[in-house]
């Protein structure tokens, strides 16, 4: 396996010196990232085509890229990859020709033959699709036999639409996704928030998809209020530095629920994913030393006993952790690169959700303000 770092710098695409040398005829699948302007040319899916003429070309928009070792805004990077064995086929499809997130992850998975099939990884509109739906869908049709991970397109911090395509130029509502082949491709995944919970575990009593009413009957806004103390008053900005712990109805172990918005006549919360009824929950607030050691804890995670560095390590987090990290956010990407001894090529972004299982050999689930991480080994 062979991975190699691009940058699309002047209307050429240049080769990192960091990465490997790639016969850029031979590579097989290339995942573009970059700012929503980056996909605004007309030609930028043709560029990469020409460039890379035999592989399946995926272009996400993000809330920034992650290159290597350092983190870029409103650029455009990408990472090629060539396989000894591993087979790719991919598909795609657009939210506006379903009733929902649901019915188009269904078909989407459809689309790809499951014999054989090893890992899925998938990139969705981060604006128009519901990423809990769409998590449940992919539980529905791949199962927890085969590993998911992947994220939401992000666009910067406007937070108004995002861009994804599958060998053609992004558009809003894509969905895609790419399977991977053979025995001799090993995934792994790891994925971490590093966030401190305080306060009592309370039960979800009134919600409504990914809006929050009541915990415990009372009302879930002015509660979160209570918690919040001084802080209440910078909301609904400081609502990034307070996310929600949820353990769904079912599960063991709890996700992290970004607030996206309040609503003060309604006395509710919007989340970017949904918290069901029966949700078990607790307040969380932001540790910056936890937030850069859960990005160690992940890229921990994905290595394998008696293997060398992965080949190429895909890394996605939350447009959160960056918000509230700040300068410091570049401080998460070297604590992973130190895990894999700057042996690895990383390249990925910075999202507005992302899809990974908690445990290895769990279902998938739809994260907020998490490190994800998916490794790639290939004998």
């Amino acid at each position: 396996m062979i991975s190699a770092l691009f940058q699309f710098v002047e209307n050429t695409w240049t080769n990192d010196s960091s990465g490997e040398v790639i016969d850029q005829h031979k590579a097989q699948l290339v995942l573009c990232f970059g700012g929503k302007e980056s996909f605004i040319n007309e030609k930028i899916y043709a560029s990469a085509k020409c460039q890379f003429p035999a592989a399946d070309i995926a272009m996400c928009s993000t809330a920034g890229e992650i290159y290597q070792g350092t983190i870029q805004n409103n650029s455009l990077v990408a990472v090629a990859l060539q396989f000894d064995k591993t087979k790719i086929l991919s598909s795609s499809v657009s939210i506006h020709d379903f009733a929902n997130s649901y019915d188009a992850v269904i078909k989407l998975c459809d689309l790809i033959p499951k014999e054989d099939l090893t890992y899925v990884m998938v990139f969705s509109d981060g604006s128009l699709v519901n990423g809990s739906e769409l998590v449940k869908g992919l539980n529905f049709a791949v199962g927890k036999h085969v590993l998911v991970s992947g994220g939401l397109a992000g666009d910067n911090v406007n937070f108004q639409s995002t861009l994804v395509g599958l060998n053609e130029q992004p558009v809003a509502g894509k969905i895609i996704a790419i399977g991977f082949y053979g025995k001799d491709i090993s995934v792994t995944h790891g994925s971490k928030g590093g966030w401190d919970i305080f306060g009592l575990e309370k039960e979800v009593t009134k919600s409504s998809g990914n809006r929050l009413f009541e915990i415990e009957n009372q009302s879930a806004l002015e509660l979160y209020k209570q918690y919040l103390g001084p802080e209440a008053e910078n909301l609904p900005g400081s609502a990034l530095l307070f996310p929600l712990s949820v353990i769904i109805p079912g599960a063991v172990k709890p996700i992290v629920r970004t607030i996206l918005s309040i609503d003060e006549e309604q006395k509710s919360m919007t989340f970017a994913g949904d918290v069901p009824e029966g949700s078990k929950v607790r307040f969380m607030k932001a540790n910056f030393d936890k937030l850069t050691g859960a990005a160690s804890i992940a890229a921990q995670q994905t290595l394998l006993k008696q293997r060398d560095k992965p080949s190429f390590a895909l890394l996605i987090s939350c447009v959160g952790r960056k918000l509230i990290l700040g300068s410091r956010t570049v401080e998460e990407v070297e604590a992973v690169n130190t895990i894999f001894g700057n042996e690895t090529v990383m390249a990925g972004f910075y999202s507005y959700g992302e899809i990974s299982p908690v445990d290895a050999g769990n279902e998938c689930q739809f994260h907020n303000q998490t490190m994800t991480i998916t490794s790639f080994y290939e004998s």
